[in-house]
């Protein structure tokens, strides 16, 4: 049995958004919430002071419909892009470990002086990572179709 198109369906489109507020911030942190990536897939390139990292994002957006339409829960590759970074540290994360998964918890900002700061990738585990910016500059932005959540289940929290 096929359903028609309905039209809430033609909106759909893969997120870009950019953060240069803390407001604008906690928008892509709730949509990165539950995030995993691999920790190989994380490069700061320190010529163009841009770090990147490709997660598998949780589709929070769409949760709410796969539920009412009985259809599995969706996950969709994204880059998390933050600019003008001087300096990045991490703790708790074993660099060695190529088999490494994390679960990215929350996306925060730390002000500084003069509108530098410090951007937190909090991880599942008690791991971070903290990178040093000049401004706050982070997007995210889809690069694949969603696709099933391996699991079938939407995160839960308490």
């Amino acid at each position: 049995m096929t359903e028609d198109a309905r039209f809430e369906d033609g909106a759909e489109t893969p997120l870009h958004l950019m953060a240069v507020t803390e407001a604008d911030l906690e928008v892509i942190s709730t949509l990165a919430q539950d995030a995993v990536l691999p920790a190989t897939e994380m490069r700061w390139d320190r010529p163009r002071r841009r770090f990147a990292a490709l997660v598998n994002r949780f589709r929070w957006e769409d949760r709410d419909a796969a539920e009412r339409r009985g259809r599995p829960f969706e996950r969709v590759q994204a880059v998390l892009t933050v600019e003008d970074v001087t300096h990045v540290s991490s703790q708790g994360i074993d660099r060695t470990d190529r088999d490494l998964v994390l679960s990215l918890l929350s996306v925060g900002f730390e002000p500084g002086a003069d509108g530098t700061g410090r951007v937190v990738l909090t991880l599942a585990g008690d791991g971070a990572v903290a990178l040093d910016v000049e401004c706050l500059e982070v997007t995210l932005t889809d690069v694949t179709r969603p696709y099933a959540a391996p699991s079938g289940k939407a995160p839960r929290h308490s």
